[in-house]
């Protein structure tokens, strides 16, 4: 049986075969997503509970303990962590990689549904989840600032204009607004005031409630038209609200700025951003799955000049952090090793056979492979990144061998006297057994990595499968276009003359003397084989040596010129004091001559954090600048924090990989002493000593 028969026979069929697999990889490419590593979901659900003014230890005694005792009931659950602060409690469930996320999210539902009869009758609202993906890293944080507006207008902007409009960008999942709430009116009670206007809070929140009237009043019916007359009853300024009259009796008016301090505000004050050490609003942008981050950011960018007139002219618009600078880098110089690989081999190749006919034969092969791969990629599913342009890079050794074969077996018979169509054709039924089977010992070796399970699976399983469809593709090219170029387009070999025969001689020389030598070297070993036995066992040895020897990691640290931080402090530390902890870490960060920007947040949004955690995402000089790894740049750093007043530990972690809250870069977390807890304590029993009698 002859596969190739039919391919050399139709060579109009089989080029227009080539031509199709050429296209499709160069159709695919414009689609496929480009990514620094392999997307790998982590089923992650994270449940929310809030009481507003419960301390921590009640937090967790009263709602997260029972939410977890079901939650942990849930089957496929690998991890559940749960963090509890004044007022809130976040739980984070991660399920086994094979569990779907519909699923889980129904059974988080019904653990949510059996665990309320547990939980506080005083509860605002019921507990919710939400799902969320621990491998999705924000791509591009952007930071504004004023010098001449407060948080609360630029908040409003970015809220309304920027947050809105740049989450309609293609690409874009969502975009985080984080610093500050909307604007709000705040009113703080003065308890003694109240009490001696015989005014309770409840009176406070029924005035109140009762000047904010938006609905209908009335209409006209007329004959043919009809009218519905309504009433804006609604204020929006601290100054209207101050004017509010809670009580009035025998000529006396009590109003609402005489029981209290009328503010404008914004309605969450546990909220706090800076870029630096000024005060800004932070919006982070993250992407849709299988979206391009790169095309995603480039999108981004482009819509800003236009959504920049939309917004007051005081704001500035500054980036703190943008993941597409060190993936573009990436990626470029994975593609620059590609090439080269390419160019290597098909120097290689055309040394060694020296005939224009057969190197080119040889030469198709690569990029009708790697074309056909990335073809199949799409259709995977799978993304441009640093490990399928890495097995792309290895292929290239790969699919000129099954080529290579056939060329050489081809060309024995032309040498026999053969004619070209009779040697593609005998040539091709002898090998086309040889060329199937070393394709299937080549995928044999990557089946393992195909079926190997848990988180190293998921990484390496597109690693090893575009290996594996780039091998089995460059079979096919050298089952079909490979013989057939052989047969219809080789000649017999005239050896060169001139200039050109003096280098053919001279490279066949040089073989010649590469087989003497081969051969001598090989004879020396054999007349010494248990020397060579013991050489080998002795390489062996050295090999297992040297493993337990070698620095082990999941991926090697790759410097990014980002570091992510986290800071905390103890649970019921107050925001204020927290701030001016966050401020004082941002300023030892800001004097280090390798930082060149820092952007922190802390505060409560949506329960997802809390008042003693803080993030920092810090941005370090080129390389060129700071002449220091980031690695390097912490170690300069720890020293520096630790001799700040109130550090108790400094730890930190380095990872190239977004998993379990891992992201690019280098991470690290400094825990912050609250202050004395017994000033604390004293404060609280004076607050309530004063606090007696009030009503309501």
């Amino acid at each position: 049986m002859n596969i190739s028969a039919p391919f050399i026979a139709r060579p109009v069929a089989t080029i227009l075969l080539a031509i199709g697999i050429l296209l499709s990889g160069l159709t695919a490419v414009r689609f496929l997503p480009v990514a620094p590593l392999p997307s790998v979901d982590i089923p992650t659900i994270v449940v929310f509970a809030g009481r507003p003014g419960a301390d921590p230890e009640t937090m967790a005694a009263s709602i997260a303990a029972p939410l977890e005792r079901r939650l942990g009931e849930i089957p496929g659950v690998s991890e559940i962590t749960s963090t509890s602060s004044t007022g809130s409690t976040s739980i984070v469930i991660q399920f086994e990689l094979e569990r779907e996320i519909e699923g889980a999210a129904h059974d988080v539902q019904a653990a949510i549904n059996a665990a309320y009869s547990d939980l506080p009758a005083d509860l605002p609202t019921r507990p919710y989840y939400r799902k969320f993906n621990p491998a999705e890293a924000p791509i591009l944080t952007l930071a504004l600032t004023s010098d001449t507006l407060g948080t609360a207008q630029v908040y409003d902007a970015a809220d309304t204009i920027l947050g809105q409009r740049l989450s309609q960008v293609e690409g874009v999942a969502q975009v985080q607004v984080n610093g500050a709430e909307k604007p709000a009116v705040r009113v703080r009670l003065n308890p003694a005031a109240l009490r001696a206007a015989g005014l309770s809070s409840q009176d406070v929140y029924t005035a109140i409630r009762n000047a904010n009237v938006n609905g209908p009043i009335g209409g006209f019916q007329g004959p043919e038209r009809a009218e519905t007359l309504e009433m804006n009853g609604q204020i929006t300024q601290a100054a209207d609200y101050a004017g509010l009259v809670l009580k009035a009796s025998n000529g006396a008016t009590v109003r609402l700025g005489d029981v209290a301090e009328v503010l404008d505000g914004v309605a969450n004050t546990k909220l706090a951003a800076w870029k630096g050490t000024q005060p800004a609003i932070l919006l982070t942008l993250t992407k849709t799955a299988g979206a391009n981050v790169i095309d995603t950011v480039d999108r981004v960018r482009a819509a800003l000049p236009q959504l920049l007139s939309w917004i007051p002219p005081d704001i500035q618009v500054s980036t703190i952090s943008d993941r597409t600078a060190t993936i573009r880098a990436s990626v470029e110089d994975v593609e620059i090793t590609l090439f080269i690989s390419i160019a290597l081999v098909l120097m290689v190749v055309a040394l060694f056979m020296r005939r224009l006919v057969p190197t080119l034969a040889a030469a198709a092969t690569v990029p009708l492979s790697l074309a056909g791969t990335m073809g199949a990629m799409y259709l995977l599913g799978y993304s441009l990144n640093n490990f399928s342009l890495m097995a792309l890079t290895i292929s290239v050794g790969f699919v000129v061998d099954d080529a290579i074969v056939m060329i050489e077996n081809v060309f024995r018979h032309q040498e026999r006297g053969l004619s070209p169509l009779q040697a593609a054709l005998l040539g091709s039924r002898q090998i086309g057994f040889t060329v199937v089977s070393i394709s299937i010992s080549l995928v044999a070796v990557f089946i393992p990595i195909l079926f190997m399970g848990g988180l190293m699976g998921r990484v390496f399983h597109e690693f090893a499968m575009v290996l594996t469809v780039a091998i089995a593709i460059s079979a096919v090219v050298s089952l079909t276009l490979t013989p057939m170029m052989c047969g219809r387009f080789m000649v017999p070999h005239t050896p060169p003359r001139g200039f050109w025969g003096r280098i053919d001689r001279g490279v066949d020389r040089a073989f010649q003397a590469t087989q003497r030598g081969y051969g001598r070297s090989l004879a020396v070993a054999l007349r010494w084989r248990r020397l060579m036995l013991l050489l080998a066992l002795t390489v062996v040895a050295a090999t297992i040596g040297l493993y337990w020897y070698v620095p082990k990691g999941l991926f090697p640290i790759q410097d990014t010129g980002l570091v992510m931080g986290s800071t905390q402090a103890s649970p019921d530390i107050s925001f204020d004091a927290m701030a001016e902890r966050q401020r004082r870490v941002v300023d030892v960060l800001l004097a280090d001559p390798a930082v060149a920007s820092v952007g922190s947040t802390i505060g409560i949004t949506s329960g997802w954090s809390s008042i003693n955690r803080g993030q920092l995402t810090i941005s370090l000089k080129p390389l060129a600048e700071r002449k220091l790894g980031s690695e390097e740049v912490i170690t300069r750093l720890r020293p520096k924090l630790v001799q700040m007043a109130g550090i108790q530990t400094f730890l930190f972690s380095a990872g190239d990989l977004r998993m379990g809250g891992r992201s690019g870069g280098t991470q690290f977390q400094f825990v912050l002493l609250d202050q004395d807890l017994a000033e604390l304590r004293e404060w609280t029993l004076k607050l309530q000593e004063s606090l007696k009698g009030v009503p309501g």
